[in-house]
């Protein structure tokens, strides 16, 4: 017996996608994502030359810099902030731009579920409009475990909330 969601969807439907990229004019590479309610903002700054501490001389550095709807930043943003790094650093070809600093900010607008998973294709996006070198794309999706065992793909946040485990 397959379950049924209270938006009707079924355990393996996602929500409505959609993307528009150079939707900002400062930055280098910009995009929107969203994913159902779900919408983030992502903005590429760079590479850029410099002297932050944090820059290596035989490759090019990410910093991403989240921003949330409202509020500050706790502990969950900051991971979120550490994942996104690693996954551009994973993606990006760092040789390209030696001894650079790319900024890439990620503004919530709306939070309805599958927040991470939809800031990083937004970032990867952004990235593509930047002309940022890569290696290959990034996809995410967030799976979350029913208590029936199903396995849910891309929760809403009241989902989110009733699941024992959540995966990105």
């Amino acid at each position: 017996m397959e379950i049924d969601r209270e938006d009707g969807r079924t355990p393996n439907q996602l929500r409505p996608l959609a993307c528009s990229r150079n939707i900002l004019h400062r930055p280098h590479g910009s995009a929107s994502w969203s994913q159902g309610d779900t919408k983030v903002l992502a903005a590429v700054y760079g590479p850029k030359a410099g002297t932050k501490k944090n820059e290596n001389p035989e490759k090019a550095c990410f910093e991403v810099i989240w921003k949330p709807k409202s509020g500050q930043i706790g502990k969950a943003e900051k991971e979120y902030e550490m994942i996104l790094k690693k996954t551009i650093q994973s993606i990006c070809v760092l040789t390209v731009n030696p001894n650079t600093t790319t900024s890439v900010i990620i503004q919530v607008v709306h939070d309805d579920g599958s927040l991470l998973p939809c800031a990083i294709n937004a970032a990867c996006a952004a990235l593509v409009d930047a002309g940022i070198p890569m290696k290959h794309l990034a996809v995410a999706i967030c799976c979350c475990l029913a208590d029936n065992g199903y396995v849910v793909l891309d929760p809403n946040k009241l989902e989110e909330k009733k699941m024992r485990l959540s995966l990105i």
